[in-house]
């Protein structure tokens, strides 16, 4: 499966533009078999709470019918960034994943609140981290800050994960993560991970770039810098055989040793 990931600097507060420019990107996209955006993409992240509250969208608005059409016309699947409101009045940090048939495949929201700017929009999303498949992969979610916390990440690739999607608002000067943590997650569970960043600049946010797609040795198959660019990386199944041969982290795992973890 190719992989192609939009790095890419916010365009806030301009739903209309960020479809428009979506609706390019995915023809400049043709050739891969999904699309990954940033954090957020929909809107823009560092746009606070009211301009939240206004452009927030339920799962299938508007918004998800526009970005299904174009899935469908481009035959690309997208996984983008948006502000979820939920039947209750709950506003989530949400991303969700179109199929290239224009489906809605399921929808992630973030668990892990980074900061006073997150937890001042955004509701925590809840025990739910899907595994689906797509062309014959097993993809899970996560976003930004979620990567950070270990336990999120082997979650899922206890639960069959083969390649995690991060959409991220990263910024500097967290430069690390983008750097360092990417790879270590992805050689540690034995899998994949596709972390899409924004680049440039929003409010007093400097975002740090360094998007990239690192694989289960630890090496990166995809690697942007700190400009706009799309980057594309070609999952291989034979390379994850042979590094899980190698590295046996998930079968040597001792789970009866970290009860203690869920206790403090």
């Amino acid at each position: 499966m190719r992989v192609a990931l939009y790095q890419c600097p916010p365009l806030p507060l301009d739903v209309a533009g960020n479809l428009q420019r979506l609706q390019q990107l995915a023809q400049e996209a043709k050739g891969a078999d999904l699309l990954v955006l940033p954090e957020m993409f929909l809107t823009g992240y560092n746009i606070g709470l009211d301009a939240v509250s206004v452009l927030a969208e339920v799962h299938n608005g508007e918004s998800a019918q526009q970005v299904a059409r174009i899935a469908r016309s481009t035959g690309i699947a997208i996984l983008y960034g948006y502000p979820e409101r939920t039947e209750d009045g709950q506003i989530y940090n949400a991303v969700q994943l179109i199929d290239a048939q224009g489906e809605r495949v399921c929808n992630y929201r973030k668990t892990h609140l980074f900061g006073d700017l997150d937890r001042s929009m955004f509701s925590p999303g809840t025990n739910e981290f899907p595994v689906v498949e797509l062309n014959g992969w097993k993809l899970g979610f996560l976003i930004c800050y979620d990567l950070e916390f270990p336990e999120n990440a082997r979650r899922l690739a206890i639960e069959g994960a083969e390649l995690i999607l991060v959409p991220t608002a990263n910024m500097i000067p967290f430069d690390f993560i983008a750097d360092v943590t990417v790879r270590s997650r992805a050689f540690e569970n034995q899998c994949y991970v596709a972390y899409a960043n924004y680049c440039g600049q929003e409010g007093d946010i400097q975002y740090c770039g360094r998007s990239s797609i690192a694989a289960p040795d630890g090496s990166r198959i995809a690697q942007a810098g700190l400009d706009e660019a799309l980057i594309v990386g070609e999952l291989d199944r034979q390379l994850m055989d042979k590094s899980r041969s190698a590295n046996r982290y998930l079968i040597d795992r001792r789970p009866e040793l970290y009860a203690a973890l869920n206790k403090r």
